[in-house]
């Protein structure tokens, strides 16, 4: 059939404190409809058992893999529901932080990694989520680099400046995607 444009699946990854949850925010403002898998996965556990599980998950790589092993079933098949349920005319953002980590990059047409310095992820976890040093390292070091996360990705947005800079490389996001569709 001609004229039949693909439903691009498009997800958005990078790093912790590397600025996923504001380009997603700046691409919402651009009109792109987005799901967090975080969020997913809030709404799975309470706020309670995050904190403790908060403690434990980035020490204990077993207590990880068995917490994923109950949660991401459910959040990747929400996401899929969330894809196929989209009937907006720009594709939906899937922002999924472990992407990569989990093997779920085949699912996907596009791959936009966030992704910054190491510097300046330490620095954002210690000012602005209120972490020690310790304890950015500790949750850092449980993903994978970014800088492998940027390598296996289509487009790569790199945060280390303003939010002003950011917002403009999310709109060269958003003008490269629309020559994909």
């Amino acid at each position: 059939m001609t004229g039949v444009k693909k439903r691009l699946r498009v997800a958005l990854t990078g790093g912790i404190a590397c600025g996923k949850s504001l380009a997603a925010c700046f691409l919402r403002e651009l009109g792109y409809p987005t799901i967090d898998a975080d969020d997913l996965a809030h709404a799975l556990i309470s706020p309670e058992e995050r904190k403790a599980l908060a403690k434990t998950v980035f020490r204990d790589p077993e207590a990880r893999r068995a917490l994923e092993a109950r949660l991401h079933p459910q959040i990747r098949r929400a996401l899929h529901e969330a894809f196929e349920g989209n009937g907006a005319e720009l594709p939906l953002i899937e922002v999924i932080p472990l992407l990569f980590e989990v093997h779920w990059n085949g699912d996907y047409d596009i791959i936009c990694c966030v992704k910054s310095e190491r510097a300046t992820q330490l620095s954002r976890m210690q000012t602005t989520r209120g972490h020690t040093r310790e304890e950015a390292e500790e949750r850092i070091g449980a993903q994978m680099p970014v800088a492998e996360k940027a390598e296996k990705s289509h487009y790569v947005i790199a945060n280390d400046g303003s939010c002003e800079d950011l917002r403009k490389a999310v709109s060269e996001f958003a003008r490269w995607l629309a020559k994909q569709q």
